[in-house]
């Protein structure tokens, strides 16, 4: 197995991404992409992630290859990457070996470990509300409900998206009307509300930096499905669990 990549900022974005919510993750080399799925420790949140072989300048693989690796450690190498660096990965002595090649050739190797998770299936939802919209406009949208409360109520109406937070004193309100970068689809009845966990947006919401748009997915008291996609390079989606409260 030898990979090569000319652009880091895929690889090292989305890991640096990914490492806030997941400590360790089965990653599997596949004859067209490199792919994760994996939930993080409170079972909240899943992150789904495809590095596809067209983002690579050498994608050479012999068979199907599983790797587990500690994502911290990852993204420490990692971080060392300059823009202009090739990273390439190689397995090398039960080890990940990555090379980082610019002005000087720098490599790192780290420990294939085991881990005893299960793999993980993405679940079959479905979804009446679909919103695709800038990234910019989105992270704004979640830095402002962060300001007054720990959770966020997303509402899709017809043309209209509506961020809305409440904290026990203040309350802040994001209306987003439809134009040509935002596109609001919504079926059945409207509106409709679901309520999610800020402190995990604010992680997920970082997927900005490797798309400049967002698709939001979510029902009526249901899990959310953010995704972030750049054109042959690269996917990022996570599905969120909602905050359902007793009234």
């Amino acid at each position: 197995m030898k990979l090569t990549l000319a652009e880091p900022k895929y690889l090292k974005d989305s890991i640096s991404i990914i490492s806030d919510l997941v400590n360790e993750a089965r990653f599997l080399v596949k004859k067209d992409a490199i792919e994760l799925t994996a939930m993080d420790p409170a079972n909240v949140a899943m992150v789904i992630f495809k590095l596809l072989s067209s983002s690579f300048v050498e994608y050479k693989i012999d068979k199907e290859t599983e790797i587990v690796i500690n994502l911290t450690s990852l993204k420490q190498v990692l971080k060392r990457a300059k823009p202009s660096d090739m990273i390439s990965l190689e397995l090398e002595d039960s080890k990940l070996k990555v090379q980082l090649k610019g002005v000087t050739t720098r490599t790192f190797f780290l420990p294939i470990i085991e881990l005893e998770e299960k793999d993980q299936k993405v679940p079959d939802l479905t979804f009446p509300v679909s919103i695709k919209m800038n990234t910019s406009l989105l992270v704004d949208s979640i830095e402002d409900a962060d300001i007054v409360a720990e959770s966020v109520m997303f509402i899709a109406e017809k043309s209209k998206f509506t961020i809305a937070a409440e904290g026990d004193l203040s309350k802040a309100r994001i209306e987003i009307s439809e134009d040509e970068e935002t596109k609001i689809l919504t079926e059945g009845e409207s509106p409709v509300k679901s309520k999610y966990s800020i402190e995990y947006l604010k992680k997920m919401i970082q997927g900005a930096k490797i798309a400049p748009e967002a698709s939001i997915q979510f029902s009526k008291d249901y899990p959310l499905k953010l995704e972030f996609k750049a054109l042959n390079k690269v996917q990022l989606a996570f599905i969120l669990a909602p905050r359902v409260e007793n009234d």
